[in-house]
Parts: structure tokens; sequence; C-alpha cells
């Protein structure tokens, strides 16, 4: 009874003397090297101790999720696919998705999330996203033990640079050019990306050379989308992104037009349909005034970089 009594007791001083230091909340996100950038768009490390516990919503972007975490594992309060139970992670690599993920942290939350663009899927994980399409699996599912070997480069190094530093060499170690996406295919995906998600599925055939329903056959295999799909998904993406650019808020009506929505219904349907939300719940819940997450989907409505074979 001494010994239990003496552990809870000194535990419970333990919580107190932490609850007394400073939150720590650092997030940092950067380009990897240059050699890398035909794979990933960037890095978004995050570090986070003494905050209230919080549920972030995973939104539908135009790139797969890979997260290597550093002190604890990623709590998955929900997934995309309602079919998954929830679970805790080490590392996650998740692929395109409809729907939102459901993530949430005690207070404390550290790691680095890896924007990958989906074409690049064959040449780092060694299959088309299409087979990752909503779903969110540990890494050395599907990497083996190259998961546990990048989890082990990132948490030996001592500071932010020394991680992405670590991370690039590994990545340069594991990337291999793959010939297997169909050019077609990624003809399509930048046409998309550059309009927005403003073309239709007609207009992406013509310019492939291809039929609609072959396109849309090869397509979703490679992306884990349809066309019509992906395009929602970048343009949802967008307007996301603008609307928690800091400062006052744009309007949802000028938001639409910008972002190729018929109207503001349109928008706000599409935002609950993809988010789970309205979208001035989920600005006051995670906009640029109550940010509470930082490895996902880091701010900002800069262009997103572009796949290159």
């Amino acid at each position: 009874m001494t010994e239990e009594f003496t552990a809870g007791t000194a535990a419970t001083a333990a919580g107190a003397a932490a609850a007394t230091l400073d939150p720590v909340d650092e997030a940092v996100r950067v380009r990897p090297a240059t050699a890398l950038r035909p794979y990933v768009a960037w890095y978004s490390g995050y570090r986070q101790r003494g905050l209230p516990p919080a549920l972030h919503r995973g939104l539908p972007s135009p790139y797969l999720t890979f997260i290597l975490t550093l002190d604890e594992p990623l709590t998955m309060a929900g997934h995309p696919d309602p079919a998954q139970p929830p679970g805790r992670y080490g590392t996650l690599l998740g692929g395109l998705h409809t729907a939102p993920a459901l993530i949430s942290h005690d207070g404390r939350q550290s790691g680095i999330q890896l924007a990958v663009h989906p074409l690049a899927a064959r040449a780092l994980f060694g299959l088309p996203a299409g087979e990752l399409a909503g779903l969110d699996v540990p890494a050395e599912a599907v990497l083996g033990a190259v998961a546990a070997r990048l989890q082990e480069a990132v948490q030996e190094a001592r500071d932010w640079p020394e991680r992405f530093a670590a991370l690039d060499g590994a990545l340069l170690r594991l990337a291999r050019p793959s010939g297997a996406v169909p050019p077609e295919v990624v003809q399509a995906w930048r046409l998309l990306r550059r309009s927005g998600g403003a073309l239709p599925v007609a207009a992406l055939a013509r310019e492939t050379g291809w039929s609609e329903r072959y396109l849309q056959d090869r397509f979703r295999r490679e992306t884990g989308l349809a066309p019509k799909a992906a395009a929602r998904v970048i343009r949802f993406d967008r307007a996301r992104r603008l609307l928690a650019v800091p400062g006052p808020p744009l309007r949802l009506a000028e938001l639409a037009a910008r972002c190729g929505y018929f109207d503001q219904a349109h928008l706000a349907r599409e935002f609950r349909a993809l988010a789970g939300c309205a979208p001035s719940r989920w600005l006051a819940e995670e906009g640029p005034q109550a940010v509470k997450f930082r490895n996902v989907q880091g701010e900002g409505a800069e262009p997103a970089a572009e796949w290159r074979a």
C-alpha cells in the first residue's frame, strides 16, 4: 500500500509540475530537397505540449498523407472510411479521400507530415495511389522495414533542420522513378490542377485522346479518385485554404466565385459534404484564430506544387 501511494503521489506531483511548464507549440513547413520535389510537395513538422485536448478534421486534399510521429502515436478517432475502426499509429499512410478524418490529441502531439503527390506513389511506395483510396494504414504495411528506418532517422535528429535533412536523405535513397504512370493520366491530373478543378471529364478526354470511360478507369486506378471526384477535392482544397488565410475572412459569395462554385449555397453544400461541417464552424474551430492542430494540412493558400514525371 505504501509503495502504491508513493507512486501515485509522485505521478500527481509530476503532472502538476508539467502543467506549470510553458506550452510548446512548434510548427515548421519546408520544401524537400530539389530532387524530391517531383514526389513530395512539402514537409510539415509539428510539436505541441501543454495545450487543451482537441479534435481535428483531416480534410480531403490533392495529396496523400504520410505521417512519421516523433514522441507519441497519432490517434485516429475516425477514418474517411467509417468501416475502419479508430486506432493509434506510429506511422500513417493515407490515400485520397472525399470525407474527413478525425484526429484527436490529449494536449500533446509531434511528428512530420509529408504531402505526397498521388502520381508519385509508385515511385515512393511501389504501388498506385488507387490501392490506398479512402484508407489509412500503418506505413510499414506498405514500406515494410523502410518505414521504421525513416521514423528512426527523424526521431534521432536533434532539431527541425536536422530532421528534415535526415528525411531528405532517406527518401532520396527510397525514391525510384517509375514510368508506369500513363502519360495521359499525368496530363489529365495537370490539367485539373491548373484549372483549379474546373475542367469537365469530356474536356479531359478530348485533351488526352482517350474515351471518357477509359480515362475514368485509368485515372481512378492511379490516383484513387475518378476525375470528377478529384476536381471536387481540388476545388474544395483551394477554397478552404483561402478561407483560412489570416486576416478578415472572405465573404462566402466571393469565395464561391473565386473557386468556381455556382453560388454560395453550392460552396456551403460541398463544404458540408467534404468537411462534415459548415464553413463557419470549421473556421471557428480550426481557422487561423483557433489553431490547435499543427500536423495536418498546414495553413496557407499558396498554389500547390505540381507533380512532375
